[in-house]
């Protein structure tokens, strides 16, 4: 029997950035020393270590995480990756990344994430299968309708949520089918939901270019990250006029300077399994496609792609997070120094989140919309958070980021103080 562990971190710790994000903002707000001590460390943490039984008989032992930062404005919520690199620190960051992404679209829900230390490419679709059940079932003590939301993130799909929301259903006895969004529509999945992320990504693009003075025609993006989110933003800025001129996935990427026909990419991928050798392109590598001459950069990868070793090589004038975490605050304070505007992750990839709470809603009242106004409330919602970040952001004299974070950590706070301490 043994146990798959995950690697140290490295120096670039996620959840010291994520802290470190956070006092920048409590700072600003003043907020009390008992406030920051509640919102500064995450609620609980559950670390499980469970076997799989492996088709060739054998055994494995694997380590995973489930950690809720703060549940004040209402259940926990937030994704379950699959990463052989994924680790504690990381699932804490995500977490508290959630609590304020969900705080800025102002739906009710605080933060949470969860993740498994494996690579899926490496284990048979019933090893999957069994592994992902045993996970459920190990963290059910957390995970409900009315406590914990789970959702698709890094390497999970529909068809893994919805082997989760059967085994949390079959351990209740009936079905439960608001334990988890990002569900197939089957068994009360949303319309929508699959591509609502890279739409806000694409939603947050265009507002960002409208306040900078920026024609999406005569601006030109590299996409790094090609999977759900990356792929999605990258067809939906296409289609509203942006220049797609490179784009990468794990094992490297693509460039043209006078733009990719994405609709093209796509069919290409579908049919070879990957993006090299798709014609009239020459290859990038994800580290050098994030320093190309383009107006406008979208991280959709993981986080920590952008730090103090390449922020000052950047060339775009636009960094638009479609992944979480992915600038370092070190690498932040080179870019606002070099005049570079980012749209932080906490809205640029709200729309996952925001349309996980319409199948949550849909779910708990079994009445269901249509995908025209589910994306009808998803821009309106990203919108509205884009004013007040900015007006935020305007008022103090500060990035965009540190704007999104002022709206947040306060709604937050506020909720905080309003409660009181229990006992």
């Amino acid at each position: 029997m043994t146990i798959a562990a995950a690697p140290s971190l490295g120096a670039e710790n996620p959840w010291l950035n994520a802290q470190r994000q956070f006092d920048n903002a409590a700072d600003i707000l003043n907020l009390s020393p008992g406030l920051r001590a509640v919102l500064r460390e995450v609620r609980r943490e559950l670390i499980v270590r469970f076997p799989v039984k492996l088709d060739g008989g054998g055994l494995r032992v694997f380590e995973g995480y489930r950690v809720q930062h703060n549940v004040t404005r209402g259940p926990a919520k937030g994704g379950i990756r699959f990463h052989p690199d994924t680790n504690l620190d990381e699932v804490k960051a995500l977490a508290m990344w959630m609590t304020w992404k969900c705080a800025l679209a102002n739906i009710p829900f605080g933060g949470a994430k969860g993740g498994v230390v494996c690579d899926p490419a490496t284990l048979s679709h019933r090893e999957l299968e069994r592994l992902t059940r045993r996970f459920a079932s190990e963290i059910s003590v957390l995970i409900g309708p009315e406590s914990d939301i789970p959702a698709p993130d890094v390497n999970t799909s529909g068809e893994i949520m919805a082997w989760i929301m059967d085994t949390i259903s079959m351990e209740a006895g009936y079905s439960v089918p608001a334990v988890v969004t990002g569900k197939p529509l089957d068994i009360g999945g949303s319309e929508g939901r699959p591509s609502a992320t890279g739409r806000g990504v694409c939603i947050v693009a265009l507002e960002a270019c409208n306040r900078l003075g920026m024609e999406p025609h005569r601006t030109s993006v590299a996409v790094q990250g090609f999977g759900n989110v990356g792929s999605v933003a990258a067809l939906l800025m296409h289609d509203a006029g942006f220049k797609i001129c490179a784009v990468s996935d794990v094992h490297g990427g693509i460039y043209r300077d006078d733009g990719i026909e994405i609709h093209d990419l796509l069919e290409f991928r579908a049919r070879t399994g990957g993006l090299a050798a798709f014609p009239r392109t020459e290859p990038v590598s994800n580290s050098a496609l994030l320093e190309l001459p383009v107006d406008l950069l979208v991280p959709a990868a993981l986080e920590n792609q952008i730090t103090v070793r390449n922020a000052g090589r950047l060339q775009a004038r636009v960094v638009v997070e479609a992944a979480n975490g992915p600038t370092t605050p070190d690498a932040d304070v080179i870019l606002e120094r070099r005049g570079i505007t980012v749209v932080p992750d906490i809205l640029a990839n709200a729309g996952g989140v925001t349309v996980s709470y319409f199948e949550w809603v849909q779910d708990l009242q079994s009445l269901f919309w249509e995908e025209g106004e589910i994306n009808h409330k998803l821009e309106r919602i990203l919108k509205k958070a884009f004013v007040q970040m900015c007006d935020h952001a305007d008022a103090q004299r500060v990035s965009l980021r540190l704007g999104a974070y002022l709206v947040a950590v306060k709604r937050v706070a506020d909720a905080t103080a309003v409660r009181g301490i229990y006992p």
